[in-house]
């Protein structure tokens, strides 16, 4: 397995298919994933407030098969950090005390303003775009990046989906360079 942690934070976590996709890679073992309880409530909360047509309890199933498939990426015994952290918003410190209990290289968000990298090189993370973050994976092993991704939307029948149609979602949900490498991988046959 990879040693090479990231923490997944809420606003990651948020869409359906760029977890799939995350955990799909995590699973392949090219990194490994963390997160806590927190972040699962955090992402939880974004959904049902953007989807209140998604009843809870399918977010608890995909929480739990989260925490299931991959049992050691949920974080625990990082509070004890957060009252000494300082980030522009308080209510991120558990994100960066989940990093530091993890050791993990990269805070993984949409949101990296709210990580500023000169707090977050004293603990030796960075923030990192998801677009960055799985470009650095489809280049690492795009074999791999390609026959996982292949796998995983075979399984997917309601709906199922092309990998042009995913490709398609990633880059509306602000992956373009993603978009695109995995746009050439498929092209290429």
């Amino acid at each position: 397995m990879s040693h090479f942690t990231a923490v997944l934070d809420a606003n990651v976590l948020h869409s359906y298919p760029l977890t799939s996709l995350l955990l799909e890679l995590a699973d392949a073992r090219l990194f490994r994933p963390a997160w806590s309880a927190e972040i699962h409530a955090e992402w939880m909360r974004s959904v049902q407030a953007a989807r209140p047509d998604i009843a809870l309890h399918r977010l608890e199933r995909r929480r739990a098969a989260m925490d299931e498939a991959l049992p050691d990426a949920c974080v625990r015994g990082h509070d004890v950090l957060i009252p000494a952290l300082t980030l522009p918003d308080p209510d991120d410190r558990h994100v960066l005390a989940a990093a530091i209990r993890a050791k993990a290289e990269v805070i993984v968000t949409f949101n990296e303003r709210d990580f500023p990298e000169d707090v977050l090189a004293g603990h030796g993370i960075r923030p990192q775009h998801p677009d960055t973050f799985l470009r650095h994976l489809v280049d690492l092993s795009p074999a791999v990046v390609r026959a996982r991704m292949e796998t995983m939307l075979a399984a997917w029948a309601h709906p199922p989906t092309t990998p042009d149609l995913f490709i398609g979602h990633l880059e509306r949900c602000g992956l373009p360079e993603t978009a695109m490498a995995l746009r050439e991988l498929f092209a290429a046959g």
